[in-house]
């Protein structure tokens, strides 16, 4: 059944007599229908966990009060998963640059042409375990915009650490073609074949937001960041933050290799449809 971010609260806080569990569509994701300021609660009292529906193909989240071990991975299980996921990102990353290495050139070349600047912005993020690492993009900004980036914060169109502006001033013409079908974001699949990051995963976020963290928001850090994930292919256009923690800490907890096939055949379309 349908279930509100208050009486999420209500189970969690009083405690459940009798097991429950509680599905919210990702389309109809409203900051109403989360918890913001007691997510630890429910996280702690309940399991969260992404899952898709058999009508309409929609991912779900799925809340329900924890029992234990039962529904837990064999260690040898997970261990094999990890392996054929990085053997998958290393496959598809390789192939993506073999086959788009024309398409990276042309972008480099556009980019040197319309305005100063280095072609690759090298941005520092947090990694798995909070290492952290250098995330290569394509300049989509104008030179030095990260000393902007302060006084703008007043004009954030984001909910909790995210900082977005829908019309940012230091954003290139070319660089909202570019975000708008991600093609910014090609660079990053050499992250993914070093090893930094996955093809899919919680996105990696830069320093000065996840030094915004709450303490249940790092649980995030536990695994490699993504080139996509379940938030970007559902809720993306909800600028609540705590939505994206739900989702990513939902995908983390019920990770599989099928559940990564489905976030890449649905990042596919949103890509295509410029959703960037």
């Amino acid at each position: 059944m349908l279930s509100s971010a208050p009486d999420l609260k209500e189970h969690a806080a009083g405690g459940l007599a009798k097991p429950a569990t509680y599905s919210t569509p990702c389309r109809e994701y409203k900051s109403r229908h989360l918890v913001s300021s007691r997510s630890s609660i429910v996280l702690k009292g309940m399991s969260v966990a992404p899952a898709f529906s058999t009508s309409d193909r929609l991912p779900f989240i799925v809340c329900s009060p924890k029992d234990g071990d039962s529904g837990r991975r064999a260690g040898w299980a997970i261990c094999l998963g990890l392996f054929l996921k990085r053997i998958m990102d290393i496959v598809l990353s390789t192939i993506v640059l073999v086959l788009h290495w024309p398409l990276l050139l042309v972008i480099a070349i556009a980019i040197k042409l319309e305005s100063p600047g280095p072609v690759i912005y090298p941005s520092l993020r947090v990694g798995k375990k909070g290492r952290r690492f250098v995330c290569y993009k394509f300049r989509t900004m104008v030179s030095g915009a990260d000393e902007l980036k302060d006084n703008l914060r007043r004009l954030n169109q984001r909910r909790g650490p995210f900082f977005k502006i829908a019309d940012d001033p230091r954003v290139t013409r070319l660089g909202r073609f570019l975000r708008k079908y991600s093609l910014d974001e090609l660079p990053q699949f050499w992250n993914v074949l070093k090893g930094d990051m996955s093809l899919v995963g919680p996105r990696p976020h830069p320093l000065d937001d996840v030094e915004r963290y709450s303490p249940w928001h790092h649980g995030r850090l536990d695994v490699k960041p993504g080139l996509t994930g379940l938030w970007q292919v559902t809720a993306r256009a909800n600028p609540s933050f705590e939505t994206c923690m739900v989702l990513d800490l939902g995908y983390i907890r019920s990770w599989s290799l099928l559940l990564d096939c489905r976030i890449l055949m649905m990042t596919i379309p949103a890509v295509l449809a410029g959703e960037g």
